[in-house]
């Protein structure tokens, strides 16, 4: 049965350090670890953004993005997977979503690494509205 750590949609900021240290601890097979961690910015297609609102469909944000995991424990030559995604309103510089990789080499680290999030944005019921001087905006999901 999978720890349930090793995929969590929470409110709450995270430490990318005691995420890839908890990764390590998994194996000592690993040797090499790729990580993505999703930032906001203050400015998007061509907009000051103030703050963005993340929200997701209740129960199947995370039961999506645990298949995720399992797709890609399946798909490449990894040992284990750490995904983290924040359900709040950011700002300029705040953490957003990581993902931790580890693998015997890191090749497949870093492929699976960019696959998830890839498919993070199409397959996951999580939005995020845009605040900016205009007005708020809604984001459509792209890769």
């Amino acid at each position: 049965m999978m720890d349930a750590k090793m995929v969590r949609i929470q409110e709450e900021d995270f430490s990318v350090e005691e995420e890839v240290n908890a990764l390590r601890e998994t194996s000592k097979r690993i040797g090499g670890i790729a990580t993505f961690l999703g930032c906001a910015r203050d400015f998007s297609e061509g907009r000051d953004v103030f703050s963005i609102c993340f929200e997701q469909y209740a129960g199947m944000a995370e039961t999506a993005l645990a298949a995720l995991r399992a797709e890609a424990m399946e798909k490449f030559d990894i040992i284990e997977v750490r995904i983290i995604h924040r359900i709040t309103t950011v700002h300029a510089g705040d953490q957003i979503v990581l993902i931790v990789v580890g693998a015997e080499h890191r090749k497949p680290a870093f492929a699976a690494c960019e696959w998830m999030i890839d498919t993070l944005k199409q397959r996951v019921p999580i939005w995020k509205k845009e605040v900016t001087p205009d007005g708020d905006s809604w984001v459509t999901q792209h890769p």
